[in-house]
């Protein structure tokens, strides 16, 4: 759909830059699309996933541990080499 709109040129910019966008259309889309993103999250998380606490307990694996996790992670290098 083709349209005019009035954006921002230096936040246009930025987002570009920042995301990689090529095309200006592209930077649109991309944020129309995060934006998007986010309503839908927060509607899952406000009807909680629709399942009780207890259904929510047994889908995770009981094994699971997030520190062992981090701890065989390599860790990113810091500081500029």
């Amino acid at each position: 759909m083709k349209m005019t709109m009035h954006i921002d040129e230096a936040l246009l910019k930025r987002v570009m830059d920042a995301y990689e966008c090529e095309t200006k259309t592209e930077a649109v889309e991309m944020a129309l699309r995060e934006m998007d993103r986010r309503v839908r999250f927060r509607e899952l998380g406000e009807r909680g996933l629709e399942m009780t606490p207890e259904e929510i307990g047994a889908a995770v694996d009981p094994n699971y541990n997030l520190g062992s996790l981090r701890v065989a992670e390599t860790p990113p290098p810091y500081g500029k080499k």
